[in-house]
């Protein structure tokens, strides 16, 4: 989950240097490429390792068909490791998105205020593909943050194993909606199909 978040948010910031980069890019140097893949795993591997050194711990989740953090645990190094996770893998991440699409968007306006016609539908198109991302993103990732706040500081037993189900699916499936969403809201991609 947190590779998704981290790459979502790569991919977000790479799409807005891709996207408002005077040059055309260079499709043979895959540089860029690596450094992105390989910062994402590097600190999602940050953030995924402490457990398994102390800092909180792993178990069963919902009803016990999965394995993640030990939401339950209301001893203090467990609720800082959540509160870590919550900042650095869904906050900070989101920042990014939010960031980077904004970023993109505005020179996107800049961009059609000198071509009306042609901008207009583009800046348009483009709104709506982030639009979607970050909605998707927040209805995916929000619901499975709150019920793991919730369960590490709210009273023992509130959040159930059943109602833990839909929000840590919708969290694991978040992965599939992206690249369906650039697909079918990018008309450069939907020509080709």
């Amino acid at each position: 989950g947190i590779i998704s978040l981290v790459s979502l948010a790569v991919l977000s910031y790479e799409r807005y240097c891709t996207m408002t980069r005077t040059t055309e890019a260079d499709t043979t140097n895959y540089r860029k490429t690596w450094t992105g893949i390989i910062l994402s795993w590097t600190y999602s591997l940050l953030w995924t390792v402490p457990p398994l050194f102390g800092w909180s711990s792993y178990g069963p989740e919902g009803p016990g068909i999965t394995c993640s953090v030990n939401w339950h645990s209301k001893d203090a190094n467990n609720a800082s490791y959540i509160v870590c996770l919550f900042v650095f893998c869904l906050v900070i991440p989101f920042a990014i998105i939010v960031y980077s699409y904004g970023k993109l968007l505005c020179a996107v306006r800049q961009g059609s205020s000198i071509n009306k016609g042609l901008g207009r539908s583009r800046e348009q198109r483009i709104l709506v593909m982030v639009v979607v991302m970050v909605v998707c993103f927040l209805l995916c990732w929000l619901p499975y943050a709150a019920v793991a706040l919730i369960a590490t500081f709210g009273k023992p037993g509130l959040i159930t194993p059943a109602a833990s189900i839909i929000p840590a699916i919708l969290a694991k499936s978040s992965t599939v909606y992206n690249p369906i969403i650039y697909v079918f809201l990018n008309k450069q991609v939907s020509e080709m199909l």
